[in-house]
């Protein structure tokens, strides 16, 4: 961006400017400012001309993530294994050396919740999860997932790109760069953090890696709203809007003086962003909009106060997609910390206060949330999918009652549009040690997000470094027992 710098003359005196007089300059401003706007317009009107369509009619057209940092325990959630309650306390067969993540590991170790029958498919899903449970026949569950990690930032930076190590596009850069934007007055990709912080490896996991940089995220919460949006009440609508377009036309001559240069068109981008957002971003984010029962039914003026924020996150996210914001990422926890399992779902020492303290966060307003999209038809175009970056041992740690790093299984979940409810794909040993029916990988995961969006993901490229690279890499099958 450059600044404009306009020199004001003494009255009576009219000397150059920009090679103008001023009454020339002042006459032409006008006209040029006029076509500034119009190739402006047109511009947007090539551009969606020319946007590169879907490969296949897309069953969705948006994206809404849910990530619980610090690997949730799938054998506590999601994936009941009645052998781990048959041989509780005893060696796992085949590993009672073994070492993992931090050390070595002891017995096996139930889970300290039941599991019971949900829904018409008769799921069985924790009864740490009483409001989740709810949706399982909406639910399409894939239970044989692996990572090629066992560390916390790189796995959720895996689970985000694809990729263990920094600097590749996230998935919602991917689509943003993919299909664009449904609603020019808003972000096309935005990621809403949990109230207690970034999850691991931070913004990474919403980066745009080497695709152009108007393609990463945008973080918003409700927790943190956008800053500095409202225009000043010393400036007025008229002189705001003319300086805007003043400046438009400097940076469009800039930008000309120097192509290729994405992060100066990314910043430009942003400023001519922002301006729209006054409008719309504030009603948006607005959640005394809503009707008490609405807010009850998600429970942001939940007496915990974890719980509420978490509550008015997911309440933004279903008004974000209302209004065509194309990928959503909502985290719920963050980052790990000095103490193990308080901020996120890392349950090393304690598993059971860790998760009687994360799982009443999570429960009801996410479940809140699907069923609110469900009602008002949001599903019908909205793939909603929840992510976690590996799973955890069915052993304890030696010395604890938490449970350690396991990237050898895990599970994770879709529902909504063109996916078949009340399925599960793959499946773990008998303790959920290992996958072992239908392995499946993170390519193969958002070859199937892809898929569902209408887009072949050997086919989506982007050339960067003499290769032509994609989100999937050079791997990934699409899930097709999961497809409605």
């Amino acid at each position: 961006m450059i600044r404009a710098k306009v020199a004001f003359t003494i009255s009576g005196m009219n000397p150059p400017l920009f090679g103008l007089a001023r009454r020339q300059f002042l006459g032409q401003m006008t006209t040029g400012l006029t076509g500034v706007a119009l190739s402006r317009l047109l511009a947007r009107d090539l551009v969606a001309a020319t946007a590169r369509p879907t490969h296949f009619a897309p069953k969705a057209k948006q994206v809404l993530q849910i990530f619980c940092p610090g690997a949730a325990s799938h054998i506590d959630l999601w994936d009941y294994k009645p052998l781990l309650e048959k041989y509780d306390g005893t060696p796992l067969p085949g590993g009672e050396t073994e070492v993992t993540f931090q050390g070595k590991n002891g017995n096996l170790m139930k889970s300290p919740w039941a599991f019971a029958p949900a829904g018409q498919s008769g799921k069985m899903i924790s009864t740490l999860l009483p409001h989740l449970a709810g949706q399982v026949d909406d639910m399409a569950f894939i239970h044989s997932m692996t990572s090629r990690t066992n560390t916390h930032g790189p796995g959720c930076i895996n689970m985000n790109t694809c990729f263990a190590r920094e600097g590749f596009p996230s998935a919602g850069a991917w689509l943003s760069y993919a299909l664009g934007s449904l609603n020019e007055n808003l972000p096309t990709y935005i990621a809403i953090q949990d109230v207690r912080g970034e999850p691991p490896n931070g913004k990474a996991n919403w980066g745009n890696g080497f695709l152009p940089a108007e393609h990463q995220g945008v973080t918003l919460a409700a927790q943190q709203p956008l800053r500095n949006l409202a225009r000043p009440s010393s400036i007025g609508a008229a002189e705001d809007k003319a300086t805007r377009a003043f400046l438009e036309r400097i940076n469009a001559e800039h930008a000309a003086m120097h192509p290729g240069s994405d992060e100066l068109q990314a910043r430009m981008a942003s400023y001519e962003l922002a301006a729209r957002m006054q409008l719309t971003a504030p009603e948006v984010c607005d959640l005394s909009r809503e009707p008490q029962h609405v807010h009850q039914l998600y429970g942001t003026d939940d007496r915990n106060p974890l719980k509420a924020a978490y509550a008015r996150n997911c309440l933004l996210s279903r008004r974000l997609l209302e209004k065509g914001v194309r990928y959503v990422s909502l985290y719920c926890a963050s980052r790990a910390s000095a103490v193990d399992g308080l901020l996120n779902w890392d349950a090393h020492k304690t598993l059971k206060a860790d998760y009687d303290r994360h799982a009443p966060i999570f429960d009801q307003p996410t479940a809140a949330l699907l069923a609110d999209l469900k009602q008002r038809g949001l599903l019908q175009d909205t793939l909603v999918i929840w992510c976690t970056e590996f799973g955890r041992m069915p052993t304890h740690q030696e010395g604890t009652t938490g449970r350690d790093h396991n990237p050898d299984a895990f599970t994770t979940w879709m529902m909504g549009a063109g996916v078949r409810g009340g399925v599960s794909h793959g499946a773990t040993d008998d303790f959920g040690r290992r996958s072992v029916q239908d392995v499946t990988t993170v390519y193969d995961f958002y070859a199937t997000v892809l898929h569902l969006l209408g887009l072949d993901h050997e086919r989506l490229t982007y050339y960067h470094n003499g290769a032509a690279r994609r989100l999937t890499d050079v791997h990934g099958h699409v899930i097709k027992s999961i497809l409605a």
